[in-house]
């Protein structure tokens, strides 16, 4: 019994450590000065965006909604974990409570999925625009607009429901150093002081399959729409290619990075 007891007092680790960008202090407060304004253009560049296309009575469609929900998520993912990397580059100790660890996992994993769907239904709306032009008000109601952004969040909530539960469960008793700048859940449960084989596949395949899922569902539609537009008259290809353009652009941005870490 007071074995069971020692180890479990063991197994409480109260903080990780992150590694960082770089050990240089010379580098660091550049990083910190780059990352910073990175960072503000971000936030400041999505919230534009959003009190833009909510307060314009002209950009009330299911693109410019699609958009606006797309930028919330933006500001919100470019911010659970940049903050904090930020201050601990001109920290001396970069240390991230256990809790604070685990809520940036939630979040990443969560808001990730949702903006992969965002971006499934902003192709789904733009298939129906070019591909059904004369349905296109009624496929893409307000309702199916709302339904399409709820079904973003409740999958982004079942998503991270069914692999965070695997990680908070696992005993921590040391090593504690994250190699990374924030808490990714394949980086913290390889620091469990047990097998976390069963676990790493859980967690490859599940958010691997899902970003590749994703990421085969919008070339295919993106390439009935390219297909589609080939039809259309000169001008109407010069205004799709415009938006087409700018959508593939975010995709490749987005999961150029989330299917090269997972595969």
């Amino acid at each position: 019994m007071a074995e069971s007891s020692e180890l479990l007092n063991q197994s409480q680790v109260s903080e990780f450590i992150l590694v960082g960008l770089t050990s240089f202090k010379d580098a660091e407060f550049i990083l910190f000065a780059l990352f910073l304004v990175i960072y503000a253009v971000t936030v400041l560049g999505n919230l534009l965006i959003m009190v833009t296309v909510f307060l314009t009575p002209n950009l009330n469609t299911p693109m410019y909604f699609l958009l606006g929900n797309l930028s919330f998520v933006d500001i919100t993912l470019a911010s659970f974990a940049t903050p904090k990397m930020i201050v601990n580059l001109v920290k001396h100790k970069k240390t991230i409570s256990s809790a604070s660890c685990f809520t940036q996992i939630f979040l990443l994993h969560m808001l990730g999925d949702v903006e992969m769907l965002l971006l499934v239904s902003m192709a789904y709306d733009r298939y129906v625009a070019i591909c059904k032009p004369l349905r296109y008000m009624t496929i893409m109601s307000n309702k199916m607009c709302v339904l399409l952004v709820v079904m973003s969040w409740c999958s982004g909530l079942l998503h991270v429901g069914l692999q965070l539960p695997f990680a908070v469960n696992l005993p921590f008793c040391g090593p504690n150093v994250v190699d990374s700048i924030f808490c990714d859940l394949p980086l913290v449960s390889k620091l469990a002081c047990t097998d976390t084989y069963f676990v790493q596949i859980v967690i490859v395949a599940n958010s691997g399959m899902l970003s590749m899922s994703c990421f085969l569902i919008l070339l295919i539609s993106y390439s009935v729409i390219l297909m589609t537009i080939r039809r259309c008259s000169t001008t109407g290809q010069s205004k799709a290619y415009s938006t087409l353009t700018a959508h593939v652009t975010v995709v490749i941005l987005f999961f150029g990075p989330c299917i090269f870490i997972y595969v």
